[in-house]
């Protein structure tokens, strides 16, 4: 069980860092937020060219939005089945619906199919160069990070959300690498 003060760690850091994410998204020059996320870098590209089916999500508040720069890759979007603390992935094409899942957050229809990434692409509330990940706080990732271990995972996020270290229990599931609108960060060994 998650000690208290890590939770309220936890929790505090979440807040600190959805308000540097709201406000820095809002204050983007509208250049910048064109160039964002418009292309992947090369080692990463190659990645995804040789994955399979890429995860990734449909940007919900100021998470950077990721889809523009995965158009000629086969998706897979988070699926949650009422609010339970598993998830799977489901195809996902552009122009296909989104609908409201369980959580708030847009997903795939429930008749969509279901596949396994070979990598995924999952947002952050923040992150650390240690491949500490920060999430909303419900466990979905790490669960499927937990089930699926091999899979490599590349988080998502803007450079504000960077700290020098994420506190982590041994739940918690660490990156292979993160990509922000400046940097494409190597955090392990598995790349």
């Amino acid at each position: 069980m998650l000690s208290d003060s890590l939770a309220q760690q936890k929790q505090k850091l979440r807040a600190k860092l959805r308000f540097r994410r709201r406000h820095f998204a809002a204050n983007l020059d509208p250049m910048a937020r064109l160039a964002a996320f418009r292309a992947l870098p090369a080692p990463l590209a190659d990645l995804v060219a040789a994955s399979g089916p890429v995860a990734a999500y449909a940007a919900s508040g100021s998470e950077p939005d990721i889809l523009p720069m995965l158009t000629e890759t086969t998706l897979a979007l988070p699926h949650h089945d009422g609010r339970v603390e598993t998830m799977d992935f489901r195809r996902w094409r552009p122009g296909d619906p989104l609908v409201k899942g369980p959580w708030g957050t847009p997903q795939p229809a429930d008749d969509a199919e279901y596949l396994l990434p070979g990598l995924i692409l999952c947002p952050l509330v923040g992150f650390d160069r240690h491949g500490g990940r920060l999430g909303q706080g419900g466990g979905h990732y790490d669960r499927f990070f937990a089930a699926c271990p091999d899979i490599v995972r590349i988080g998502i996020a803007w450079s504000v959300q960077e700290v020098d270290t994420v506190p982590i229990e041994p739940t918690d599931a660490r990156l292979d690498a993160i990509l922000t609108e400046q940097e494409y960060i190597v955090t392990g060994d598995r790349l």
